[in-house]
Order: structure tokens, then sequence, then C-alpha cells
């Protein structure tokens, strides 16, 4: 149920408007939930190559402005590498989504203003073309981490809010020079927020495909699970059917042969069905056939196996049995249908749907087959039938006598 739910959800996100990011807050906690783990391994790796590159930039500084050399080491390696370390310890020791990007944008805004405070401190000529490189820090937040739109966007905004707030006021910088560093700032930013937003929504739209076949396999599975276990039920009943059966009694006779243990068989004919049908008609006759399934099924054992061999015929397959046990248990199901007490006019006035048992109980042996058992129960119902009806025999295997057709046309013609 829940994964239904789930999949309607993803196929509305689908459905919406290609600009749209963020999920409807169900597929959206699935969606972090199952990306979160990988996403903040990437973003730490992304963080410390960043944070290798941003302190290779004490070479630009000692060439460019040795005047505030000093001053570049102890802003880039003495605070900007300390705080940014930390930062990628919580995010691989595990945060919650949202702190996560915080804490990943906080450090694009600033490295941002470490920048710019080592490029102020500086009046060595041509200092000012590093403003040129403060790009590179909106490509590392905007595609190299590749946070969340929402935070790319806010951290883009805000450093290049910095950036120009301290290109202005940079006296040694020429102002054409300033003109065309706040241009190819802001072209940076827009084409940088441009891919990070195409690769945010490729991610997304890739989860929601796989999520969708990821269900619709689950369903799938479940739907071919259905199917299996409909071909194996007899649909009247919701009891095992012949198919089921044939399926069973081999497993279970392989079982038997190499345990050494004793498989039983019963075959329960209702008894004079056809006048309760005539009586009552069919569909009575299936209501009667239901009530009839149910009291075998619980008076059976659960390692037991009851099927619904044929129209009134039912079989119930004994695992680990023996001919001591057999008869108590095929008394049970006589008793428990007889305590049904459903009228049975057609035979009487005060007869009642009763049933018939055959019981055969055998070692398996290597030379003798499934139908073997099936032929030694089927002529105890027989001998049942021809007894009265309504009660059990256990077949003898040393005083069965040979089975035949003929025997097994005589057994059912007096059902």
């Amino acid at each position: 149920m829940v994964n239904d739910v789930l999949l309607k959800d993803v196929e509305d996100e689908l459905g919406r408007g290609a600009w749209r990011l963020r999920f409807a807050d169900h597929v959206e906690a699935h969606f972090e939930a199952d990306t979160q783990r990988q996403r903040s391994r990437n973003m730490v790796v992304a963080g410390l190559i960043a944070a290798f590159i941003y302190n290779l930039f004490l070479i630009n500084d000692f060439s460019f402005r040795p005047d505030a050399f000093t001053t570049a080491v102890a802003l880039r390696a003495g605070v900007m590498l300390p705080v940014g370390l930390t930062i990628l310890w919580w995010v691989y020791r595990g945060v919650s989504p949202r702190t996560r990007e915080f804490l990943m944008a906080s450090t694009v805004i600033c490295a941002t203003l470490i920048s710019c405070m080592i490029l102020v401190s500086s009046t060595a000529r041509y200092s000012y073309l590093d403003v040129f490189s403060f790009g590179l820090i909106l490509v590392v937040g905007n595609i190299v981490y590749s946070l969340r739109f929402g935070y790319a966007l806010a951290s883009s905004v805000l450093s290049v809010l910095i950036i120009v707030a301290f290109v202005v006021n940079y006296a040694p910088m020429p102002l054409e020079i300033k003109r065309l560093a706040i241009f190819t700032l802001l072209a940076n930013g827009a084409f940088t927020l441009v891919a990070n937003y195409r690769l945010e929504r490729s991610e997304r739209l890739a989860y929601l495909h796989v999520l969708r076949e990821k269900l619709r396999a689950g369903h799938y599975l479940k739907n071919n699970e259905m199917l299996s276990q409909l071909s194996l039920t007899d649909p009247l009943t919701n009891l095992a059917n012949r198919r089921q059966l044939d399926m069973e009694f081999a497993t279970r006779w392989r079982e038997a042969v190499d345990k050494n243990a004793w498989l039983g068989l019963m075959v329960i004919d209702i008894d004079h069905f056809k006048a309760y049908n005539d009586r009552y008609g069919h569909l009575q006759g299936d209501d009667c056939l239901r009530q009839v399934a149910r009291a075998m099924q619980l008076n059976s054992r659960s390692a037991d196996l009851v099927v619904r061999f044929g129209g009134e015929e039912f079989v119930v397959l004994m695992a680990e049995a023996s001919p001591e046990a057999a008869e108590p248990a095929a008394e049970r199901i006589r008793r428990g249908v007889e305590a049904l007490q459903i009228a049975n006019a057609g035979v009487s006035p005060q007869a009642v749907v009763t049933v018939s048992v055959g019981v055969a109980v055998l070692p398996p042996e290597a030379n003798m087959t499934a139908d073997d058992i099936l032929s030694h129960a089927d002529q105890a119902l027989y001998q049942a039938k021809r007894r009265g009806r309504n009660r059990i025999w256990v077949a003898n295997p040393v005083d069965l006598p040979n089975a035949d057709d003929a025997a097994g046309d005589l057994c059912r013609s007096a059902r």
C-alpha cells in the first residue's frame, strides 16, 4: 500500500512542469534518504580538492603581492583551511540535508570574503587582476559542489555582492577594469547557476525514473506472485488445486524417500452431492463446497496440504505421516464436516452433508510412484462408500487387491 502511494506520487512528479525542482514532501524525503550518503561523500571529496587548490593560490600571492604574503598565509591556511576542514568533517560524519547544503554554501561565501580581504591588503601593481579568478569560487559552489539550486543562488548572490563591495572601494584598480571584472563575475554567476539548475534537474529526473522502475518492478513481482498463487489455487474454495498437488507431491515424495519416512494421503468425497445439487441448485452447492473445504482446512494439520481434486472430491496430503496417526486425522475431518449440520433433503428430511474418507499411508520405495499411493487411497474410499458412507477406511497395503481401472470406475460410480 505504501509503495502504491509512492508510485502515484512519483508519476505525479514526472507529470509536473519541468522548471520545478523540489518534490512533494513524501517523494523529497525518499530522494534525500536515498542520495544523502553518496552526496555527502561527493561533497567532501570536492571540498578537499577545492581546499588544496585554494591554498595553491599562495604561489600567486607570493608572486603578485609579496607585501601581503604573510596576511595571505594567515587567512588562507590559518583561517579558511581549518574552517573548511571542520565543515567537511561535519558533513562526512552526517548532518541533515539542509544543514549539509548550508555548511557547504558557507564555505563558498567564506572563501569569497577571505579572497577579497587578501586583495585589498595589498597595493602591489596588478594585484587587482586576482578579481578575475574569483569566479572560480562560484564554479566550485555551483558546479563542483553542485549545491541545491536555492543554496547555490543564495551563495552566488551574496558572493557577488561581497566582491562588488570590495572592488568598488579598491582604489588601485582602474575604473574600466572594475567594470569588466564585475561584468565578468555576473556572467560567470549566471552561467554557473544555469548549469547548476540543469544538473540538479537532471539528477532529480533520473532519480524519479529509476525509482519508478524499481517500484514497478516490485509491482510486477507482486503481480507475478499473485498470478502464480492463482494458478495453484482453486478459485471456489481457495484450497490448493490439482496442479499444486502434483508439484507438492513430487517434493514431499522425494523428502520421504530421503528421510525414510512415511507419506499419507486422504481421498475425501462428499456423500450424495449430486442429490444435494439437484435439490438446492448449483449456487447453494458451491456454498456447500466452500463450507466443507473450510472445515477440512480447520481440522487438518498446518503441515498438511488440503486440495480440491475436482468436483466434490478432495485430497489431503500428509507429510511424515504414520498409520497410527492417519486414522484419527481422517476422523477429525469427517466429524468436522458432519458438525456443520448442512441439511441434505435430497437424500432424506433428516440427512446432513457428510463425507467418506479413504486413507493410505505408505513408505515410499524406489520403484513406487505417486500414483500408487493415490490408487490405494482411492480404493480405501471405495471401501468406505461400500460400507455405508460417512465413514473412513484406512488401506492396508498387504490386503488391498491390485489396483486397476475397473476398481477406479466402480469407486467413482458408488459415490
